[in-house]
């Protein structure tokens, strides 16, 4: 066999060449593996990448300033709230206060002319008698059966505090003569000098500064115990054809100043005011 030139001794054989190309390419190919990233990795540097191009900081907290005006600001809408809302209750309390003292006034003025509507005369009594202090009278019983008459008085009397008060005496129901006279004078007594005996009987009705009573008689009104008003006769004439009741009422209530309030007998009066 034959030995090549000397010239072509220097040169490697071709299949050794191919060897050496395919390894190289294998090893190029097991590095470029190993320098490329993981599948999951790519999207996390991705955003980091992002965060850092976009702004570069970390979201933060409030800080301490923050939080405090955030704190005061709460704190005073909560006293506004709290103010509007005391301020609605005390309306409301105010408003039902003035309700109810408008209540008694009108459920007094009705007590008055319910006793006025129901005067009788009976025999050898006095059906009304004012003398200035107190109003006495003489009136029906509503009870069903009737129970007999009744002696009522109003008086105006100052309290323990000294505020005047509108007060009622009625005595239990009288079928005698006896009963009526002793009846008549206990409720004169309770309007000047009342004992617990008396006092039994009373109900206060509201404040009341002053009050005065007029008679009406011959088509004019007059004082009670003035000779105009004074009755003639027999117990009949006693009762006027009409009564004014004028009360003052004292500043802090519902309704404030004089108050005028007329009654007409129902029999004698003529539909007269």
């Amino acid at each position: 066999m034959e030995h090549p030139p000397e010239a072509l001794r220097a040169f490697p054989p071709l299949s050794h060449c191919c060897a050496m190309r395919a390894g190289g390419r294998r090893q190029r190919g097991g590095a470029a593996l190993a320098r490329r990233p993981l599948a999951w990795a790519a999207p996390v540097a991705q955003a980091s990448r992002r965060r850092l191009c976009s702004g570069g900081t970390v979201p933060r907290g409030f800080t301490l300033i923050e939080l405090l005006v955030a704190i005061s600001v709460m704190a005073l809408i909560a006293i506004l709230s709290w103010r509007g809302l005391d301020g609605m209750v005390r309306a409301q309390e105010s408003t039902r206060q003035r309700a109810d003292e408008m209540l008694v006034l009108q459920a007094a003025l009705g007590q008055w002319g319910t006793d006025l509507d129901a005067l009788v005369s009976i025999a050898n009594t006095t059906p009304l008698d004012w003398d200035g202090q107190v109003l006495r009278l003489t009136r029906r019983s509503s009870a069903v059966p009737d129970e007999g008459a009744l002696v009522v008085a109003w008086t105006r009397r100052n309290n323990n505090q000294g505020v005047g008060q509108w007060l009622r005496w009625q005595s239990p129901p009288v079928r005698t003569r006896a009963d009526w006279r002793q009846a008549w004078e206990q409720a004169a007594q309770w309007a000047r000098t009342p004992g617990d005996a008396e006092r039994r009987y009373e109900v206060t009705l509201l404040p009341l500064d002053n009050w005065q009573i007029f008679y009406y008689r011959g088509g004019a009104w007059s004082n009670p115990q003035s000779s105009t008003g004074t009755p003639t006769g027999d117990s009949t004439s006693a009762i006027p054809d009409g009564i004014r009741l004028q009360i003052t009422l004292p500043p802090g209530q519902a309704l404030t100043g004089q108050l005028t309030r007329d009654w007409v007998n129902p029999v004698l009066g003529g539909g007269r005011s």
